[in-house]
């Protein structure tokens, strides 16, 4: 299994950071997502745990299932359907109060099921994720913070 690990401090508050995290219809306001679309709603929240969202970044087009949902501190998700060879363990977002904003730590578990190539595509996989990841964030501070006026 490869991991992903991103660790970054947004100078936003922490309940808008998750609210535009969580906003899973509107992933298109994030670079690199060209599509969004909430596909099936969450069973308590409409955007919480049983959602399903559906993102297409590039070539790549995957539904992704909301399997925790902790407002403001925690989002989890599993990649459910995928239109390129990967197995994903889960992936889990947490947001946390820190000086001047949020902390948020990202982790995401897969694994490429092609034996020879698994260690080149892993490794490409974990750079384009990181560079994702990293992007994501910094709209999301920025959007919290358009939100909030700053």
């Amino acid at each position: 299994m490869a991991d992903v690990r991103l660790e970054k401090r947004l100078a936003a508050p922490v309940e808008s950071v998750f609210d535009a995290m969580a906003d899973h219809g509107r992933y298109d306001r994030f670079r690199p997502i060209s599509r969004s679309e909430l596909v099936r709603e969450g069973e308590v929240d409409r955007n919480g745990i049983g959602a399903v969202r559906r993102l297409r970044a590039g070539i790549l087009r995957f539904d992704e299932e909301i399997t925790a949902y902790e407002r403001p501190g925690r989002l989890d998700y599993l990649i459910i359907d995928v239109n390129v060879p990967l197995e994903h363990d889960g992936g889990s977002i947490r947001f946390e109060p820190a000086p001047g904003g949020t902390r948020v730590l990202w982790t995401s578990t897969f694994r490429i099921p092609i034996p020879l190539l698994r260690p080149a595509l892993e490794a490409a996989f974990r750079r384009g994720l990181t560079r994702s990841f990293t992007k994501m964030l910094e709209d999301a501070a920025k959007l919290a913070s358009e939100q909030n006026g700053s």
